[in-house]
């Protein structure tokens, strides 16, 4: 379509002059017509096709040059047809200029041409009147930019599909990031979960039948949980309570022998922000049930200025997701990288960090966007979860 506009206007504004010259002009003037045709087109191709291509302009602009000599110089050899030559050539030459140049230089290259075809056509032609100056001087610009908005258009379609493209592969990347984290975040919890819940009951079945029984049912619930969870993650929906999770957890420390400290700040938080939270009381049970060998763990919320603050804290060295060494920063196993995304979406941090000799500390913290209007229902520091010691 832009080849069939730029075409188009060429033919268009030419055939007029040519049917001119070919009517008033000798044999000279038509040979003079036919080099300045061919050498003033054949620039301007290579520049349409060159931007049409998107290919950038480099070094000094010979064609374009060789252009401007064929739309002014032959005037001279056609005596009093002279303005009839300029006035359909200046309009095709400023698309040329606008797409070869930058704006800068040419925009008063295209504000001179309009001057100078203004000033032509009402003084020079017999009859030349004050609109018919005006009306040129339009043409110009008119001309001109229609060659380059049809071309550039073009060009700016092209890069809109590569982008569409770009933005569909990086979305169905991202989806595929979600429902790998998501995966091993809420999964990694609840096979663990169940791993526990099946080593106790085969431990118990023929000592305890009766607690054996409850065992299993308790991992058939864990079991259906995450059936839903996978049926969430596969549905990009998935809603998590910060109270809920905690309780989970504290449940999931007990299977496991681990004594289990809760203190929650009484407050009320963004529903994005508790389920960041929620999601890092997942992470870290999940991690000091897999990967250490703590006897006691403490989860504790509190504000912190315009944040609000979590910890989980064990015992036990972490020896999995986080390393024989400390993990802070940027480091740490996919699990808390994955954290650290969650964290990072609601401008937050994830600090994960070895304590004394043997204890693990995750630290979670997340801004709240007013945090001066949070409630408290019943001072700071009290305990959202009434949460007694729980020993496994």
């Amino acid at each position: 379509m832009a080849i069939a506009v730029v075409g188009t206007i060429s033919v268009g504004f030419t055939i007029n002059l040519i049917a001119s010259v070919l009517m008033f002009g000798s044999l000279p003037h038509d040979g003079i017509m036919v080099v300045a045709m061919v050498a003033f087109f054949v620039p301007h191709y290579l520049h349409i096709r060159a931007a049409l291509r998107g290919q950038a302009f480099r070094g000094f602009p010979v064609a374009l040059l060789v252009q401007a000599v064929a739309t002014y110089a032959p005037s001279l050899a056609f005596g009093g047809m002279w303005y009839f030559w300029i006035a359909p050539m200046v309009p095709i030459l400023m698309g040329s200029v606008l797409l070869r140049l930058r704006f800068a230089v040419a925009l008063p290259i295209v504000a001179c041409a309009m001057a100078v075809h203004a000033w032509v056509f009402t003084t020079v032609p017999p009859g030349g009147s004050l609109s018919s100056g005006f009306y040129f001087a339009i043409t110009v610009f008119v001309t001109g930019f229609v060659i380059y908005a049809v071309t550039r258009l073009v060009v700016v379609t092209r890069e809109l599909e590569r982008a569409r493209a770009d933005l569909a592969e990086a979305a169905v990347l991202k989806e595929r990031l979600r429902i790998s984290r998501d995966l091993h975040d809420g999964l990694g919890h609840s096979l663990s979960a169940i791993a526990l819940k099946g080593d106790l009951a085969r431990r118990l079945v023929e000592r305890d039948p009766v607690v054996a029984a409850g065992e299993l049912e308790e991992l058939v619930r864990v079991a259906r949980d995450a059936a839903q969870d996978v049926r969430q993650v596969a549905r990009g929906f998935r809603e998590m309570s910060l109270s809920q999770e905690v309780d989970r957890g504290v449940a999931l420390l007990a299977a496991s022998g681990v004594r289990c400290h809760v203190n929650l700040a009484d407050v009320e938080v963004p529903k994005v922000v508790g389920e960041t939270l929620a999601w890092g009381v997942r992470e870290g049970i999940t991690n000091v049930v897999r990967h250490s060998r703590a006897t006691t763990c403490s989860i504790t919320t509190s504000l912190r200025g315009r944040a609000v603050r979590l910890e989980v804290v064990n015992d036990g060295r972490i020896e999995g997701d986080g390393g024989p060494a400390p993990v802070s920063g940027r480091s740490g196993g996919s699990g808390l990288a994955g954290l650290r995304e969650r964290a990072e979406q609601v401008g937050g941090s994830v600090v994960a960090e070895r304590v004394g000799d043997s204890g693990f500390r995750l630290v979670m913290e997340i801004p709240v966007p007013d945090a001066s209007s949070l409630g408290t229902a019943a001072g700071p520091g009290t305990s959202e979860l009434s949460q007694p010691e729980v020993t496994g």
